[in-house]
């Protein structure tokens, strides 16, 4: 028993780095004064990974971050307090009220339902839907809310079999009169979940709202809870019947964006507001307060028990993705073919190209019967393949232009049609016949804006606008 007491008190840290904490009888979980050959620091300290190196002890200090503490640096460590750290939340029942809309949230694992899991030193799904209320509390003020758990899977994890599944969950909920949709999703692939739920739900009679969050629960920056609550608010009250991803605004903590399921795009690794919709506006700003629209052109809320919902929750995996770059040879497209693929969206050059060497690969592809579709790595703007004699000879090969459909949102397109047919002219139909927005006739004149720093007038807005 006393080795297993060992093993807890020192969980993680091993050679010096034992010995040290044993020399000064602390251990995880104590809160402790550190003098150091650098300065005096005073935190918790905390389990370290398993892989972890021997020479470092992690401390989480008042500010909620952690700082990394070298042993070799240290002079003198005592103890000051001892409080083991809970990462597990209770679960509520959610407090029902007659008056407030039913809302159902969907949780699918990311990092707004996820925990430190210090055995590797990762952040893990493992929040269950449930236990989100028990941290954000204020969502009981926007609706009554009911909670299950469909995957607890990071969102590179997702693919066609969860889509369908998310797809099928939201359908028989709609069918049963919810009055919104929560759907808790980790960042990195939301966009492709978002377009995939948008073919699959057509015109839904109630709002879809995608959610996440860019830094997870136990930081001080995190963005979970106002994502949630300003989620719920777009799902509980808000007139736009579509897929949409919720996520932060671009300069403070005060208000969320609503972005159309088909444009929208993760842009930055690691910034709170890292999505954004390209070549449109956002549908709206939403706060705690109040949903402002951005634009009119959605499909709104239909009144209950009055559904226009097409529901075709189908997709075939059998489906890739080339970003074309130069020098790529042909082998790239072959071994696609090889493998059984019958769907290739191309994310080309400029207007929409790739190198004459990758020609011959793009005719045996056709000759295969395999479907492929150009779209433009740019992301902003449209696939214009007969303006250069390139974009006529790739056509001519069977490459067809996917207007201004973004990569990832043709790709996942281009899968949902080929679960339903591989009849080349079907097919095409489908994917030049704008379903939920992907395709737009032209870009508004502020679509496209990238705001480059050091200019004057930029300096001077981020000046006002940054809190």
């Amino acid at each position: 028993m006393a080795t297993d007491n060992n093993q807890e008190r020192f969980r993680g840290y091993r050679g010096v780095g034992r010995a040290t904490l044993e020399r000064f009888e602390v251990g995880v979980w104590s809160e402790v004064v550190v003098h150091t050959a650098d300065g005096e620091y005073q935190g918790l300290i905390l389990p370290r990974s398993e892989t972890a190196d021997e020479r470092h002890m992690v401390l989480k200090m008042a500010s909620g971050y952690n700082v990394g503490l070298a042993f070799e640096r240290i002079e003198e460590m005592h103890e000051v307090n001892r409080r083991e750290a809970h990462y597990k939340i209770p679960e509520k029942e959610f407090p029902y009220d007659p008056g407030k809309p039913s809302v159902k949230l969907f949780g699918t694992g990311g990092t707004i339902a996820s925990r430190l899991d210090y055995r590797t030193g990762a952040v893990i799904p493992a929040f269950s839907p449930g236990e989100l209320y028990g941290s954000v509390p204020e969502l009981a003020d926007v609706c009554n809310l009911q909670t299950e758990k469909l995957y607890g899977i990071f969102s590179e994890n997702m693919g066609p079999e969860q889509y369908i599944g998310v797809a099928k969950a939201c359908a028989a909920e709609i069918e049963k009169g919810v009055d919104g949709i929560i759907i808790g999703h980790g960042t990195d692939t939301m966009h492709h979940t978002a377009a995939a739920l948008a073919f699959m739900l057509q015109r839904p009679p109630v709002p879809i709202v995608m959610v996440g969050s860019q830094r997870s629960s136990d930081r001080p920056s995190s963005d979970a809870a106002l994502n949630l609550i300003h989620a719920a608010k777009a799902a509980a009250e808000g007139d736009i019947a579509e897929v949409m991803v919720c996520m932060f605004g671009p300069t403070s903590d005060e208000y969320d964006l609503l972005h159309r399921a088909t444009r929208v795009r993760k842009m930055h690794s690691s910034y709170r507001s890292t999505f954004r919709s390209l070549g449109e506006r956002p549908l709206a700003m939403v706060s705690s307060e109040e949903i402002v629209p951005l634009r009119h052109d959605y499909h709104r809320r239909e009144p209950k028990g009055r559904s226009e919902m097409k529901a075709a929750p189908v997709f075939d995996g059998r489906v890739s993705i080339v970003y074309y770059y130069p020098g790529m040879r042909p082998d790239i497209i072959d071994s696609l073919v090889a493998s059984g693929y019958k769907g290739i969206v191309i994310a080309g050059t400029g207007l929409g190209h790739v190198n004459k060497p990758v020609y011959p690969a793009l005719a045996r592809a056709a000759k295969a019967g395999v479907h492929m579709y150009m779209t433009v790595q740019t992301l902003w703007g449209y696939t214009q393949m007969y303006v250069y004699e390139t974009g006529r000879e790739i056509m001519e090969l069977g490459v067809i232009p996917a207007a201004n459909m973004l990569p990832e949102v043709a790709y996942v397109k281009l899968g949902w049609a080929l679960g339903q047919t591989h009849d080349p002219e079907k097919v095409k139909e489908i994917m030049l016949t704008p379903i939920a927005g992907e395709i737009t006739e032209r870009e508004p004149p502020d679509g496209y804006l990238v705001y480059q720093g050091g200019l004057p007038e930029i300096v001077e807005f981020t000046r006002r606008v940054r809190k």
